[in-house]
């Protein structure tokens, strides 16, 4: 695919995943639209820390996804559509429920409506492990059963289920990519690994996190948007949902473990009982098996977590200012 003959949209743009994409297709050759949520200050999110010759050669469109009437306006004369933008935040999702199922149920119907009327060649919707739940088997495939142990999960579910809906009846041409935990630099405290870097390198003496038991499948963010452009680029991913991980598991207290290590710290670990999540809800176990991406799409991550590990730790350390150690966000 030329890229420099593409108009491209991504909805969550000011986002950790989505300012990296951003900034990836700028250096690509493409038009890039980038739709961020309204605010009074003018805010675009990560997008800001993007260097400004690059900045400059995007069209940012504010607005809220919720909103059928920006969401044409944004996809006017877009040939393809990468859908980030969504309410991530699991904790948050406990709390105002309806506003998760709302944004990022009808954000995408609004979405795929607006890509079916206008056009659009080629949509690129992003999931979430979290849609699997707890692992009831290891690695998780694309086949396993979809559980709703939150209502971010069920959510999105909700969500991947729209889109699926959209290629079926009216032969739109998606894909679902379905990344498992992402982290890099420019990731908010909101994720568990900032957090742990994040207090390592404060000054209190404390690292305060919830359970320590679970374990993910991570993946650094320029993998993840190096497989987003490949699923927008091949013919075959069409009315596909294909899982993007590492084929690597490690639990939260190892990641503590190797964040002290490269630190160079020896914090107490408090267990904080807000930052748990309800037992059943909990997802205990997620391990990528991402045969799919590498048959499909020809993708396979570049970056060991270790490698990541200490990119993110020197970016944050570089980039403290942007960070609140003390304050939990959810």
């Amino acid at each position: 695919m030329r890229w420099d003959s593409k108009s491209v949209l991504v909805t969550g743009a000011g986002g950790f995943i989505g300012s990296h994409l951003t900034e990836h297709l700028v250096e690509l050759g493409a038009r890039v639209r980038a739709f961020v949520r309204y605010n009074s200050r003018n805010d675009r999110g990560m997008l800001e820390l993007i260097p400004s010759q690059k900045l400059d050669e995007i069209e940012v469109i504010a607005g809220d996804l919720k909103d059928n009437g920006a969401i044409r306006h944004a996809v006017q004369n877009t040939q393809i559509i990468f859908h980030l933008g969504a309410l991530i935040a699991i904790p948050y999702s406990y709390v105002h429920p309806g506003d998760t199922v709302e944004t990022n149920i009808i954000g995408t119907l609004n979405i795929m409506s607006a890509a079916r009327d206008l056009g659009v060649e080629r949509v690129i919707h992003t999931s979430t492990s979290e849609v699997y739940g707890t692992a009831r088997y290891v690695p998780i495939d694309e086949n396993h059963p979809l559980q709703g142990q939150s209502p971010y999960s069920a959510s999105k579910i909700g969500a991947d289920k729209i889109v699926e809906s959209f290629y079926r009846s009216f032969n739109l041409p998606v894909t679902t990519a379905r990344p498992f935990n992402t982290f890099g630099p420019r990731q908010s405290a909101r994720a568990v690994i900032p957090t742990i870097i994040t207090q390592a390198l404060a000054s209190a003496p404390q690292i305060a996190l919830g359970s320590l038991h679970p374990s993910r499948d991570y993946t650094y963010v320029y993998d993840i948007v190096n497989a987003l452009v490949k699923a927008a680029e091949s013919q075959d991913s069409i009315g596909e949902t294909i899982n993007i991980g590492s084929n690597f598991e490690i639990s939260i207290g190892d990641i503590v473990k190797k964040v002290q290590s490269i630190t160079g710290t020896s914090k107490e670990i408090l267990l904080d009982d807000k930052r748990i999540r309800p037992e059943k809800s909990e997802v205990e176990r997620l391990w990528c098996d991402n045969t799919k991406a590498k048959q499909l799409l020809g993708w396979e991550p570049k970056i060991d977590f270790d490698e990541g590990l200490q990119k993110t730790i020197q970016w944050i350390s570089n980039n403290m200012n942007l960070y609140k150690p003390d304050i939990y966000r959810i």
